[in-house]
Parts: C-alpha cells; sequence; structure tokens
C-alpha cells in the first residue's frame, strides 16, 4: 500500500487542510492498495483561488501555444501508458487488457483530438457587421466517476484547456489514484501553475464545495442522475452553467431483417465490457416476437462466455446494489437464463454476468439503471412498439439498432429519444458529440460540440 500526500493545487503538491484520509481499495481481492488525503471545503477553495488567478493569462494563451501543451500532455500519458493501465486495473478491477486497451488508450486518442480543435478552431468568425468572438466561460468544477477514470477526466480537461478555461478537478474518490497520474502528466507538460488543480475528497464534502463555490463558472459533471439534478438546482440558483453526463438505460434494438446471431453477440459483449459499469451500455435488447426465444438461447450462451474475463464492480456496495436489482427482477417475474444474485467467487466484488429474459417494459431491471453486467431482454410486437418501448424510460444517452438494410436501421434510428446510435455494430468515434436526450443530461462531450460547452459567445458590431 501507498500512501500519498498532498493535493495539486496552483502548480504544487501541497499537504490538506484536514488529516482525513480515503482509502483505495482493490475489488478484485478488496484488499487497500492506496490511500489519498480527503480534501476539504478549505482546500477547494484554495484550488479555486489558484484557478482563478491563473485565469486572465491563460485564457489570452494563443490557441496554438495551448495546442503545444495538449500536445505534450497527450505524449506524456502515451509515455506512461502501462503505468496508468495498471493504476487502473489496481483501483477498478478492470482486467490489465481491458484497461490497456481501453482505459488508457481512448483518453489517449481524445487528448490528442483536443490538441488538434485547439490549433484549428474558429474562436472569431465573421457574421455580417458582426464579429462573434468565443472565449472560455472560466473557471471549470469537474467531477468525474469511477468507471472510466481516465476518460472521464481527459473528456473535461482536455476541452477546457482548449478553451484557455482553467480547472479545478474532483475525482471519484473509488478511482483517485488515476486523476493522481493524469496530475503528474500536466505538470510534467508544462501546463502553467494553477490552470490544472486536483482536490481528491468525498462527494458530499469536496465535491458540493465545488459545486456550489461562487469563483467556479461552470460545473461539469459525471455521474448518476440523482446527483446531477442536485448540482443543476444548486448551479441554477446561482445561474452557473452547468454541463451534466448522466445515466442512461439504452435500447438494443433488433429488427427482423438483421444478422440476429451478430447482432445478439456484439449486445451482449456491449453489456458485459467494463464489468457493466458503462451508462451507455445497451442494457435491453429488443427483439422481435418471432426471433425472440432464439435471441434468448444466444444471449445465454453468450453471457456464459464472460463468467472468466470481466472483473469485479467497482466495489462492495455496488455489488450488493446490483445483485439487488437482480433479486428484484426474479420477484417481480422476470426469467434468468444466466447468472442471478449468488457470487461467483469467494473473495472479490464480482457479479455473474447476467440475462433475464421475459422482461416487461414496466418492470424494475428495464427502467432503472442497474450498473452492472446484467442484461434484459424484451419482445416487441412490430416496429411502432419497439420504438415505444425504445423510447420508454425516463433516460435517452445511446442505443443502437441492427437490420439487414442501413437506409432501414438508419430510419429507425432517427426517431429514437436518444443522443447517439450505433447503426449495426458502429463504431466508437472520439470526435462525435456524447451526451443525452431527457434524464440523460445535460450538453456534449467530445469533439467539437465538446469543445462548445467551455465557451462562450461575445458579438463585436461594427
Amino acid at each position: 500500500m501507498k500512501a500519498h500526500d498532498g493535493l495539486y493545487i496552483d502548480g504544487a503538491w501541497r499537504p490538506a487542510a484536514g488529516r482525513d484520509t480515503i482509502e483505495v481499495v482493490n475489488p478484485v481481492d478488496e484488499q487497500v492498495v492506496g490511500t489519498v488525503p480527503a480534501g476539504t471545503a478549505e482546500d477547494v477553495d484554495a484550488a479555486v483561488r489558484a484557478a482563478r488567478a491563473a485565469l486572465p493569462a491563460w485564457a489570452a494563451t494563443p490557441p496554438a501555444e495551448r495546442a503545444a501543451r495538449l500536445t505534450a500532455l497527450r505524449d506524456v500519458l502515451a509515455a506512461r501508458k502501462d503505468e496508468i493501465a495498471e493504476t487502473i486495473t489496481a483501483e477498478l478491477g478492470a482486467p490489465l487488457a481491458f484497461s490497456q486497451a481501453v482505459h488508457a488508450a481512448v483518453p489517449i486518442a481524445v487528448a490528442g483530438s483536443y490538441a488538434e480543435l485547439a490549433a484549428a478552431h474558429p474562436f472569431e468568425e465573421r457574421v455580417g457587421n458582426s464579429v462573434v468572438h468565443h472565449e472560455p466561460v472560466g473557471v471549470v468544477g469537474a467531477i468525474t466517476p469511477w468507471n472510466y477514470p481516465l476518460h472521464q477526466i481527459v473528456a473535461k480537461a482536455a476541452p477546457a484547456l482548449a478553451a484557455g478555461c482553467t480547472i479545478v478537478l474532483k475525482p471519484a474518490e473509488d478511482t483517485p489514484l488515476t486523476a493522481r497520474l493524469f496530475a503528474e502528466a500536466v505538470h510534467e507538460a508544462g501546463v502553467p501553475a494553477g490552470v490544472f488543480n486536483l482536490v481528491t475528497g468525498l462527494g458530499p464534502v469536496a465535491g458540493q464545495a465545488l459545486a456550489e463555490h461562487p469563483g467556479v463558472d461552470l460545473v461539469s459533471f459525471t455521474g448518476s442522475t440523482a446527483v446531477g439534478r442536485q448540482i443543476g438546482a444548486t448551479a441554477g440558483a446561482a445561474v452557473k452553467k452547468v454541463a451534466l453526463e448522466l445515466g442512461g438505460k439504452s435500447a438494443n434494438v433488433i429488427l427482423p431483417s438483421a444478422d440476429l446471431a451478430k447482432a445478439v453477440n456484439v449486445g451482449v459483449a456491449n453489456v458485459m465490457s467494463n464489468s457493466g459499469q458503462t451508462c451507455s451500455a445497451w442494457t435491453r435488447m429488443l427483439v422481435h416476437r418471432d426471433q425472440y426465444d432464439t435471441a434468448v438461447e444466444l444471449a445465454a450462451a453468450a453471457a456464459a462466455k464472460y463468467a472468466d474475463r470481466i472483473g469485479p464492480v467497482v466495489n462492495a456496495r455496488q455489488r450488493a446494489r446490483v445483485r439487488g436489482y437482480i433479486e428484484q427482477g426474479v420477484a417481480e417475474g422476470a426469467r434468468l437464463v444466466a447468472g442471478g444474485p449468488e457470487s461467483p467467487r469467494e473473495r472479490g466484488c464480482f457479479v455473474s454476468p447476467t440475462v433475464f429474459a421475459d422482461v416487461t417494459p414496466e418492470m424494475t431491471i428495464a427502467q432503472e439503471e442497474i450498473f452492472g453486467p446484467v442484461l434484459t431482454l424484451l419482445r416487441y410486437e412490430d416496429e411502432e412498439d419497439a420504438l415505444r418501448i425504445a423510447n420508454g424510460t425516463v433516460y435517452g444517452l445511446a442505443g443502437a439498432v441492427w437490420a439487414g438494410d442501413e437506409a432501414e436501421a438508419v430510419a429507425f434510428a432517427r426517431r429514437m429519444e436518444t443522443g447517439q446510435v450505433d447503426i449495426n455494430g458502429g463504431r466508437f468515434n472520439p470526435l462525435a458529440p456524447f451526451g443525452g436526450y431527457k434524464q440523460s443530461g445535460v450538453g456534449r462531450e467530445l469533439g467539437t460540440h465538446g469543445l462548445a460547452e467551455y465557451l462562450q459567445t461575445k458579438s463585436l458590431q461594427f
């Protein structure tokens, strides 16, 4: 176990105001792998003050120089890729190969994309007799989750830096070691003191202090819808801008003309990825009644293959939560065809890859975000019924459509109330906007749309 001292504020590691610490636990064996300071409201205030002091100079830095710092940051992250992957595996429990291929590699690509955007983005444009100027919104309070610890940090910090904003980051208390590595990379990349600041701590203490701080101009939060509502209410009272990436209950719609076996196998893999701890996971598989029984058999067989492939969920609390949903699904009449609430291992925060059949749209497991390796299969009568079911939750973050004809899939996708839809297994695009409809959030991340969240607009008339 390694005890990490200090918070990264104003370009240096400094002691926290209090003496409390947070233990970081590896969910594979439930052993403590490190500790970090539990920052206080006093620490948050110091970080925000540093960010405000650094804002004028960083906002005035030419975009090309900001791009150069982002390029350097990408290069440092790339050089430390193995260390990052090992750290994420230690604190999140993800298999090392997945940490290398996804948890470490994707944010490096995102950082690179914002280096290019910072250099190429038109921060000024001519509109008739006006010059429209896009300038940084100011100090950003970034509050990130544990499920993709580096990606969520980079998805906020990189566009904020590209825009000319300064940042105070409060990472999830389950995965703060990755955030410390990122702060070290920022320092090594030559980002000026005060531009990026890190305060580790608990959500109700450090997170709340950051969201409420009058010196923060924008709160960017990724996490549960319940906490997002609280942050939105706090920010609204101060007329403060927010960007909220919240929960999801995404539908994977398999139309009758689709390659059923491929759609089911890819759909199961999507849900089991990262042990089901992905807000955009396609946790509801919708299949036509004539193909439903075959799809159930295929899904059960596919899920069984993941029993020894996926890692644990993040902690014992999350394990109990997921198991509780599985038990509730059984109680409400859904049929278990794979997995179940019993622990697959004697030690660690593991949950069995689970598949439910005979799920109806009103069931709890078809409406609420479980955030674990749990797939629900729902049958539909026709295309309109499939659309009704797909749009029939409070969420609208992501989704998928499969069809033999791409145009057929696109036509259905256009009617889905969700922010992103994969057509016939379309690949992740780090330049495409990501974000949700309805209670899945406000705003977008990634690409030019993600950059726009950190800019405000001023028009000069001539």
